[in-house]
């Protein structure tokens, strides 16, 4: 490492940081791991769906104290420590696979992967700064969304081939996110990024959630809640989608939650495109009003042809709906942006509300009701999109 050239140990560092961030996609596996454990357990659709409740609950509770962790000991320690943390974590379903062995996995999986999160983001601007670090931001989100893109297939792959090997089935997917992980931690260590200390400016509680009281950082919080739901609800309903109206097993209705994935890539790769040739209001209306004529198609759909579009609409509108919501959000109030922006990655909290809310309509309703619960996210984000107004630069002003 000492004789490498300060281009090539920056490239290194990167490839670091990125893999970091495929591994920080991890979390989005929830949602298949979810549906293999209500079929292997013979539970609810109810209990199955509060398991990546209690994975993305802790977003609402983990990122403050974050970041008040990385004041004191620094980006860099914060981070190895969450990913060794997430890395034990992903262990613990080869001690058992009891519906309380997966309740303690996802709660631990939640709080450590949140914390990554809360601490990655800055950790990349320990080497990158001005432009070039909004762009690593964009690698890294695509990066894990390849990661979230992965973990379907990675599972269908284990409950197809390693069945009677040692008995791993769907659960080579905590496996394959351990040693993805573990790649990640040993490249951050000898990736001789410094351990910056730079104190942020006061984060606590009462700061963030007073500022809900201003009108449209509230809108924007609640935004962010339906759009990050919507995102990990999709991931959880389409096998069951498949499952239920065509009749389909589960190993080969995974490829549902991986079709979502892929249009949110497509969706993500279009953003720039668009972004250029309209406005980001004129865009947000697209993308809203593509997820809501999907999810009325999902209501009659009984093709695989026509599950197959509706699912993909939603992947490509959901794609970019999150920089709009954050973005607006801190320019409603410049002064308080530090604190805003923690605000809204604590609204990815709505990730744990929508699917235990999907799981008892399930039960209740059917598949009809799952749906229904994502139309009043979707409802609500039409709303949102009434409280802006486009300039003539195409830029969003708050109403």
């Amino acid at each position: 490492m000492k004789n490498i050239p300060a281009s090539g140990l920056l490239r290194f560092q990167i490839i670091a940081i990125m893999i970091s961030f495929f591994a920080m996609g991890s979390i989005e596996m929830v949602g298949i791991a979810s549906n293999y454990i209500k079929v292997s357990l013979h539970i609810s659709d109810a209990k199955a769906n509060l398991l990546p409740s209690l994975v993305y609950i802790w977003f609402l509770v983990c990122t403050i104290p974050t970041g008040i962790l990385m004041n004191r000991i620094g980006r860099k320690k914060t981070v190895l420590i969450s990913m060794t943390a997430m890395a034990l974590t992903m262990l613990l379903p080869f001690w058992g696979t009891s519906y309380r062995h997966m309740v303690l996995c996802f709660i631990l999986l939640g709080i450590s992967n949140v914390c990554m999160q809360a601490s990655l983001y800055p950790f990349l601007s320990n080497i990158i700064s001005g432009k070039a670090l909004a762009e690593s931001l964009t690698t890294g989100q695509f990066v894990k969304t390849l990661s979230s893109f992965s973990a379907p297939y990675v599972a269908m792959i284990g409950a197809m081939y390693f069945t009677d090997f040692f008995d791993l089935g769907w659960r080579i997917l905590f496996f394959f996110y351990f040693l993805v992980t573990l790649l990640a931690i040993l490249l951050l260590v000898f990736s001789r990024i410094e351990n910056i200390n730079t104190p942020e400016p006061n984060t606590s509680f009462k700061a963030c959630f007073g500022l809900l009281k201003n009108h449209f950082v509230l809108l924007s919080f609640i935004g962010v809640m339906c759009h990050v739901g919507i995102d990990i609800s999709t991931n959880t309903v389409a096998p069951k989608l498949l499952m239920d109206r065509l009749g389909i097993v589960l190993d080969k209705a995974s490829f549902g939650a991986s079709l979502y994935f892929i249009a949110r890539l497509v969706g993500c790769l279009s953003w720039t495109f668009f972004l250029n040739r309209i406005s980001r209001k004129g865009f947000f209306y697209i993308s809203i009003l593509l997820i809501l004529s999907a999810l009325i198609g999902l209501y009659f759909a009984h093709t695989k042809e026509m599950i197959f579009i509706c699912i993909a609409m939603i992947g490509i509108g959901n794609a970019n709906l999150f920089p709009v919501l954050f973005s607006q959000a801190v320019l409603s109030r410049p002064a308080d942006k530090s604190i805003i922006s923690v605000l809204m990655i604590m609204g990815q909290a709505g990730g744990a509300l929508f699917p235990i809310s999907m799981g008892l309509a399930y039960d209740k309703i059917g598949i009809n009701g799952s749906i229904s619960v994502l139309m009043i996210g979707i409802i609500y984000l039409l709303y949102f999109a009434t409280q802006l107004k486009s300039d003539q630069t195409g830029k969003i002003e708050t109403k």
